[in-house]
């Protein structure tokens, strides 16, 4: 059997095709194709507009950016997440304050982000990790109606939240971002948009995304004539080029049965690994729907007497299954501690969390025999 990641994309002809005959066009940079993706994930998600980029990391650094938050102001995380989550409120002179997640879902509560609430706090950023959603609801009733909501969703296109809305619907929040790195639902090799329903925020972030610049004649203060275009903001080249937008269309036709699929290997893996000792599965709230980005169980590695790092080299070296750690908490990373003052016992749900967590493969293309394979040799080390 071949070696099987945490995760990886599933490319076939159909996705090569509609590559190669962008490639093979007049125009292979932001184009037609782009603002096609941008309406066919305006109507998935059921947000007014969209704007895609050039990564996720982008998406969050100009969503934020979009908002034109006052420097020095603070805006609520989580911790468990990517760096480049908190990352995007400092690019824009914010100070990241970090909310503990709940023990089950492992994300920021209403309740965590209360208790975190300044007369500096800004925005909140919920982080929808592994595809369940947040309840961003609950956070919007908490903070009001005078505090930015920016949803990370980077792990959640094809997921719905509690009230039945698609995550990316921007029905509690003023924006939304997606991602669609090669280890996401779908991918458009790297990538990402926006969603918003607030035409003010849509028309800043199209101008971010290529200098700050912006030919409109509606928007010009002057207009000598059709070469003409202005800078009216610092921005950025964070362009998604129209062959990484075909990938994205080309895939997210086949959405639908990628999200069924890591659904059916949620339900093998909960099924055969019910009951083990030492292993906690993960938790679904029954409301919500979610596409499963990550497996991510939890393992007392200290009552089986072998340490993470052994735990992860044996199950590769004798087995050839790959696991990750989602996510190492960013608080606790040098960066963090240097500039911010975080420290261990800041956030203990997160941390101790992170002592057990390990996510499992889960990606459309495994086979059953490779589940299979997963859940045996991972009930030999852990059923004990």
């Amino acid at each position: 059997m071949n070696a099987i990641p945490y995760g990886r994309q599933w490319i076939d002809k159909d996705d090569i095709a509609a590559v190669a005959e962008v490639l093979d066009s007049e125009l292979i940079t932001q184009g037609p194709k782009a603002e096609e993706f941008e309406r066919k994930l305006c109507e998935l998600t059921g947000a007014k507009y969209c704007v895609v980029l050039a990564n996720g990391t982008a998406a969050l650094h100009l969503a934020v950016a979009a908002l034109e938050i006052k420097k020095g102001l603070e805006g609520i995380t989580s911790s468990n997440t990517f760096v480049a989550t908190p990352n995007s409120l400092i690019y824009n002179g914010l100070k990241p304050v970090f909310a503990d997640i709940d023990p089950r879902t492992f994300c920021i509560t209403p309740q965590t982000v209360k208790a975190k609430l300044t007369d500096k706090t800004k925005i909140v950023m919920p982080v929808h990790f592994a595809g369940q959603s947040a309840d961003v609801k609950g956070i919007r009733e908490t903070v009001g109606k005078n505090i930015f909501i920016v949803e990370d969703a980077a792990h959640a296109i094809g997921s719905f939240d509690a009230q039945g809305n698609p995550v990316g619907s921007c029905r509690y929040s003023d924006a939304a971002i997606l991602s669609f790195h090669p280890v996401k639902t779908i991918t458009s090799g790297e990538g990402g948009a926006v969603t918003t329903n607030n035409p003010e925020i849509y028309e800043k972030l199209i101008q971010l995304r290529i200098g700050g610049i912006t030919k409109k004649p509606e928007l010009l203060s002057k207009n000598p004539g059709p070469w003409y275009y202005e800078m009216q903001r610092l921005g950025f080249n964070y362009r998604m080029t129209d062959f990484q937008a075909a990938l994205g269309l080309s895939q997210l036709k086949k959405l639908e049965k990628f999200v069924a699929r890591r659904n059916e290997i949620i339900l093998a893996y909960n099924t055969g690994l019910a009951g083990i000792k030492h292993l906690t599965l993960p938790y679904t709230p029954k409301e919500l729907k979610s596409a499963f980005h990550l497996y991510v169980t939890r393992i007392d590695f200290g009552a089986l007497g072998i340490n993470r790092a052994d735990f992860i080299n044996a199950l590769i070296a004798k087995y050839k299954i790959g696991t990750q750690v989602h996510y190492i908490p960013v608080h606790t990373q040098p960066y963090y501690r240097e500039n911010f003052g975080c420290k261990d016992g800041d956030l203990p749900d997160t941390e101790n969390y992170y002592q057990c967590a390990l996510s499992l493969p889960l990606y459309p293309k495994m086979t059953d025999a490779e589940v299979r394979h997963v859940i045996e040799h991972v009930k030999e080390f852990t059923d004990k």
